[in-house]
């Protein structure tokens, strides 16, 4: 597998277990009063004034884009980071925390299939064999079958929405790619994600010490780690490999997250969900091709 390849791999990889995270920085800003709503706009907007910071220094001329564009973004900002974080936390509330992780990972499913229309990537049996492999790894994971769990229709169509507006985020992010560099995607993305987010929020209204020092490390570690520097290497890592094969990479996201629980909070980890890992793991391996396909389709792409 040619260089360019394997560090986009692991661009990805990387992003994702950032993503991983995140749980940290919720907890501690749930325990200090904030609602989901709430941490999903603090985050974004962090994540917005970090960009525009590091783009200022670094080279401002990031940030022209053609207004035709704006469409990218939209996508990007609000018809994924916002649209699957309200499903998201919608599905946690009305279900349980196992079904909204699992329905949250039907996004390589919706990947391989738009990727195969869009951007014309091939279904391979390759791509396919890893979905199964990588969706029921993250269903060990999620402890689903350790428990009875109800799911109503509305529950279960919100929850495949959290799916789908997360994969559009690869998507989207693909698209915008051919044309405009990481950080330019990325702080557009937080920008129009940061509008939609804050009139839902309640964060104007709410009596909370949104700039007490605990809280605005806080604020500050979710904006820099599980979001700038999490999508800044998983956009990067996009430009370079399929979108089908960087979504299902992603799903190292859970397994990230479990390790963090067992290390961080002393939660134990079951054989089950052991052997859910090493499906994951396994479905991440298994599509890093050692040939130069996947560079030659990305650059037939651009």
């Amino acid at each position: 597998m040619p260089y360019q390849t394997k560090l986009a791999f692991l661009y990805v990889a990387i992003g994702a277990s950032l993503w991983g995270i995140i749980g940290f920085f919720v907890k501690e800003l749930s325990q200090a009063g904030f609602t989901s709503l709430q941490i999903v706009f603090l985050r974004a907007a962090s994540a917005f004034l970090l960009f525009l910071a590091w783009i200022v220094v670094q080279n401002s001329s990031l940030l022209k884009i053609d207004v035709k564009d704006i469409w990218y973004f939209l996508g990007t900002g609000i018809l994924s980071v916002s649209f699957f974080n309200w499903c998201y936390f919608t599905t946690i509330q009305t279900s349980s925390l196992a079904i909204a992780a699992i329905l949250l990972y039907t996004a390589p499913a919706f990947v391989l299939v738009i990727s195969a229309i869009v951007f014309k990537e091939q279904l391979t049996r390759q791509k396919l064999f890893a979905l199964v492999a990588t969706f029921f790894g993250c269903t060990l994971v999620s402890g689903l079958f350790s428990a009875q769990l109800e799911l109503s229709m509305m529950s279960l169509l919100i929850g495949l929405g959290a799916g789908f507006g997360y994969s559009l985020y690869s998507i989207f992010g693909k698209l915008a790619s051919r044309k405009y560099e990481t950080l330019t995607i990325s702080i557009y993305t937080f920008f129009f994600a940061m509008l939609a987010l804050f009139p839902i929020s309640g964060i104007s209204s709410a009596d909370l010490q949104v700039f007490s020092p605990s809280v605005l490390m806080n604020v500050l570690g979710l904006g820099l780690f599980p979001t700038v520097f999490a999508y800044w290497f998983y956009t990067q890592g996009l430009q370079q490999i399929d979108a089908s094969k960087a979504s299902i990479v992603s799903t190292i996201e859970p397994v990230v997250a479990t390790l963090m629980g067992m290390v961080l909070y002393k939660e134990s980890i079951s054989s089950v969900q052991g052997i859910g890992i090493l499906f994951v793991l396994g479905a991440v391996l298994m599509i890093q091709e050692r040939t130069g396909k996947s560079v030659q389709t990305s650059a037939a792409q651009k």
